[in-house]
């Protein structure tokens, strides 16, 4: 089942997708994508946990150091989400501007504390995030957690096969990544225990898996879509924002 949120003239509602069609549970209406309601980021996260570092791939790659003992992350907050479909702006202050495809997870109910069994059971389902990254900027929270770093969705899709979804990014009709779930360091459950030590998660906060090899460069004009077998592609096109 696919999850989505959207703004319509109501309201905003949640309920199944299917079809470019959303049937609500808020007011058991049917509305159309893109007719008469926007696709919204799919949940209303209290934080945004990002790994860093899943793919030896993309260590080699990009001189990050040694392969990690156990997962490395970082948080970016609310004001980082950004729906899908919905133009990014190419922020005016930075010089260079990257995309990261990542899967994610939504969280569904109130946990702490997890062992990796009974993670499934504590999650919605699974989303797809672009992890945006003023490169050039001196630390984590100033690279990765400004307004509207962080696109998600298009939805949540409740039922995943996670051995070996495969998954590409492309860039303007150019494909910049393809990697396949089996070459994280560190699986979705295991990360999601890991953090779940750490801290107590609420219904919609949202855990990302990490970005396979070559996340790149995105200009104004670009068009982005990452898509991850079986729950979907999230699309943005990049435009020029005002002091850009």
């Amino acid at each position: 089942m696919r999850l989505a949120r959207i703004c319509t003239a109501k309201g905003v509602f949640t309920g199944e997708y299917e079809d470019g069609v959303v049937t609500t549970d808020g007011d058991g209406g049917t509305y159309v994508v893109g007719e008469d309601a926007e696709l919204m980021a799919p949940c209303d996260p209290t934080a945004i946990f990002c790994t860093g570092r899943n793919f030896g791939a993309k260590i080699e790659q990009m001189g990050e150091g040694d392969r990690p003992d156990r997962p490395d992350w970082f948080v970016k907050p609310p004001h980082a989400l950004h729906p899908p479909e919905a133009p990014i702006e190419y922020p005016g202050w930075v010089e260079s501007f990257t995309y990261a495809g990542e899967l994610a997870a939504v969280i569904g109910r109130r946990c702490h504390d997890l062992a990796a069994d009974e993670v499934e059971d504590a999650l919605l389902g699974y989303t797809i995030l672009d992890d945006l990254d003023a490169y050039e900027q001196d630390r984590r929270t100033a690279r990765k957690a400004f307004d509207g770093s962080a696109p998600l969705g298009p939805w949540i899709e409740t039922d995943v096969d996670l051995d070996g979804m495969a998954m590409e990014t492309v860039v303007s009709g150019e494909r910049r990544q393809s990697a396949t779930t089996d070459e994280m360091l560190f699986g979705p459950e295991e990360i999601v225990a890991f953090l779940s030590e750490r801290y107590t998660f609420r219904p919609g906060d949202v855990i990302s898996f990490g970005s396979p090899a070559n996340p790149g460069l995105l200009e104004p004009g670009d068009t982005i879509e990452i898509t991850y077998e079986g729950v979907g592609t999230l699309r943005n096109e990049v435009v020029a924002g005002h002091n850009a």
